[in-house]
């Protein structure tokens, strides 16, 4: 039944690509990223995002002056990145960091400083020299300046307390975090908020 809800929903991704609207488009590209991270068994989602990152490379294609496409491939590319695992991740998230950096290029307000958010996030978890690009400072820099953009939302303020629960500081990351669980839901993003939630809750209960 999952497989099939599966290929219902890239079916359906694949006709509005081919017909709709950008911004169809492209809700329907974070609805099926938040279907696969938080409705899917873990074991699934390798193929589910490989198969969305195929979609999307399309997409950009199709859009190739439009950030907001750029960012979502980023944020496709990095997750099925974590989905893979191991050293075949690592040219993945390097493709991500190459797309957001491309979306920054052409309006890093776009979707509300996203690829700043999804940078930051990016620079923080991976590993750093020589196996990849990790680095505290630019995580920083990046998580700063997408929480400058929108300092109420419910991703920045996530990944900067993520951060900073890294970082080994844990009251400023509690602040943060329970920032993210206070912030407003997003429209059309009701799976995507409720599993950001979970995970912030997760977080939180860490800190207890």
């Amino acid at each position: 039944m999952k497989a099939l809800v599966l290929m219902v929903s890239l079916w359906s991704l694949s006709s509005l690509a081919l017909g709709g609207g950008f911004d169809d488009e492209l809700l329907a590209v974070q609805q099926q990223w938040a279907h696969i991270q938080y409705e899917l068994p873990e074991g699934e989602r390798e193929k589910a995002f490989e198969s969305l990152a195929e979609q999307v490379d399309g997409w950009v294609e199709a859009n190739p002056q439009r950030p907001e496409a750029l960012i979502w491939q980023g944020i496709v590319l990095s997750t099925y990145a974590g989905a893979k695992g191991g050293l075949g991740a690592l040219s993945l998230v390097k493709q991500a960091r190459k797309a957001l950096e491309s979306a920054l290029t052409l309006n890093e307000q776009a979707l509300e400083g996203s690829a700043h958010a999804s940078l930051g996030s990016l620079y923080y978890q991976v590993p750093g020299w020589p196996l990849s690009f990790g680095d505290d400072d630019e995580a920083e820099r990046h998580l700063q300046a997408a929480l400058q953009i929108n300092p109420g939302g419910i991703d920045p303020n996530f990944f900067f307390g993520d951060f900073l629960l890294n970082q080994g500081d844990r009251e400023r990351a509690r602040i943060y975090l329970e920032k993210a669980l206070a912030a407003p839901d997003r429209p059309g993003r009701a799976v995507a908020d409720a599993g950001r939630r979970d995970e912030i809750r997760a977080r939180l209960a860490g800190l207890n």
